[in-house]
C-alpha cells in the first residue's frame, strides 16, 4: 500500500469515528426539554391518575385510535373508528364526563378511519379521515357542537392523492385558522410503505401535500424500517412537538413504538411506555392538555395497543391522564 494510500485510509477511517462518536452524543440525551418533559409524563401507566385499558363505547364498539379533545362544556369529545362486521371501518364521535365512559353521537359511514378533529377557532370544529375505496384524506367542517354531534357538515372536501397513487391518509389537523387548515399525513410512497406529509387546505378548495423527510429520517434513526405513520401535535413546557409513531419490521405489528419527536432540533426520542402487565407495541398515540375529571390540569395519552403486542387483558384502545 504505498503512503498517499495509506494516509487516505488513515484519514478516512478518522472522520468515520469521528462522525460515530458526534451521532453518539447527539442520542447521549432528549432531544428537548419538552420531550423530556413528555417522557417522564406519558411512560409509567401505572402511575397515572386514571386509565382505562380496552375503552368502548356505550354500545360496546372498539374505540380504536381514539383521539380525545376537551369540550366547550367541560367534558370530553373522541373521534375513533371501529370494524364493523360488514368488513368496513367506521369512523364515529362520542362524548363523555369521566374520560372513562363514553356515549357514541354519530356514525361518519363505511369506509371512514384514522379520523383527526380540531377546534376552527370561531366555536365550529374541523375534522379529518381517511377515506377508502381509493384511500385519501377527507376534510369536513361543522358550524358547531350540535352539528358535529348530528354530522351536518357544513363544507366538504376530498383532497386529491399527489403523492402516491396507492394511498393517503391517516390525517392529523395541526392548525385551523381562517381559512386555512394545516396538516400532518402518511403517503405510500412508491405503492409500498408509508412515509410522513404535511399539507394544506386553503379555503376548502386548493390543496397542497409535500413529503416530510426530516420527521422520516428522525424515525428511521430508530431503526424503523416499516411503516411511519400516525402523529400528532401537543405542546408541554412551552415547545411544540409531535408524538408519533414508527413500525420497524413491515408486517410486524407488535413491532409498533411510540416517539416523541422535536421540530427544532429534528431529532426523536423513543418512550419507554410501561404498562401494568408489560405491553410492547403502542401505535396510534395522540396526547392534548385537558382538565381531569377532578377539575387539574392535566396531560391525556391515547395509545393503541396491538394484540401482537398486548399483555392479557390490555390489548385495544389505551387512555390515561397524569396531573400536571
Amino acid at each position: 500500500m504505498s503512503r498517499t494510500v495509506l494516509c487516505l485510509a488513515v484519514a478516512l477511517a478518522l472522520a468515520a469515528c469521528l462522525l460515530l462518536a458526534h451521532l453518539a452524543g447527539a442520542r447521549s440525551g432528549p432531544a428537548s426539554v419538552g420531550t423530556a418533559r413528555l417522557a417522564a409524563l406519558a411512560e409509567d401507566v401505572t402511575a397515572a391518575d386514571g386509565h382505562r385499558y380496552d375503552t368502548r363505547d356505550h354500545t360496546g364498539r372498539t374505540m380504536d385510535a381514539a383521539q380525545i379533545a376537551q369540550g366547550p362544556d367541560g367534558g370530553y369529545l373522541a373521534v375513533y373508528h371501529t370494524l364493523l362486521n360488514d368488513g368496513r371501518f367506521h369512523a364515529a364521535v362520542a362524548t363523555s364526563t369521566d374520560l372513562r365512559h363514553w356515549h357514541r353521537r354519530h356514525d361518519f359511514g363505511p369506509g371512514t378511519h384514522q379520523a383527526s378533529l380540531a377546534d376552527d377557532g370561531r366555536g365550529g370544529y374541523v375534522l379529518a379521515y381517511e377515506k377508502d375505496p381509493k384511500n385519501h384524506i377527507a376534510v369536513r367542517a361543522y358550524a358547531d357542537r350540535t352539528a358535529l354531534l348530528d354530522g351536518r357538515a357544513s363544507r366538504s372536501f376530498d383532497a386529491p392523492r399527489t403523492l402516491s397513487r396507492c394511498a393517503e391518509g391517516t390525517p392529523s389537523i395541526t392548525e385551523a385558522r381562517g381559512n386555512t387548515i394545516e396538516l400532518t399525513g402518511h403517503y405510500r410512497a412508491d405503492c409500498d410503505t408509508d412515509r410522513q406529509l404535511r399539507a394544506t387546505l386553503t379555503g376548502f378548495r386548493d390543496w397542497h401535500a409535500t413529503p416530510d423527510r426530516r420527521l422520516d429520517r428522525a424515525l428511521q434513526n430508530w431503526g424503523n424500517g416499516g411503516n411511519l405513520g400516525d402523529r400528532t401535535p401537543v405542546e408541554l413546557a412551552g415547545q411544540r412537538m409531535l408524538l408519533v409513531e414508527g413500525q420497524r419490521r413491515r408486517g410486524d405489528f407488535g413491532s409498533w413504538r411510540t416517539y416523541a419527536y422535536d421540530p427544532v432540533s429534528g431529532r426523536a426520542d423513543r418512550l419507554a411506555i410501561s404498562t401494568h402487565g408489560g405491553s410492547r407495541a403502542f401505535a396510534n398515540p395522540s396526547a392534548t392538555l385537558v382538565t381531569d375529571p377532578r377539575g387539574r390540569p392535566a396531560l391525556l395519552v391515547s395509545l393503541f395497543i396491538p394484540a401482537q403486542g398486548a399483555a392479557a387483558g390490555e390489548a385495544g384502545q389505551l387512555v390515561y391522564w397524569h396531573k400536571l
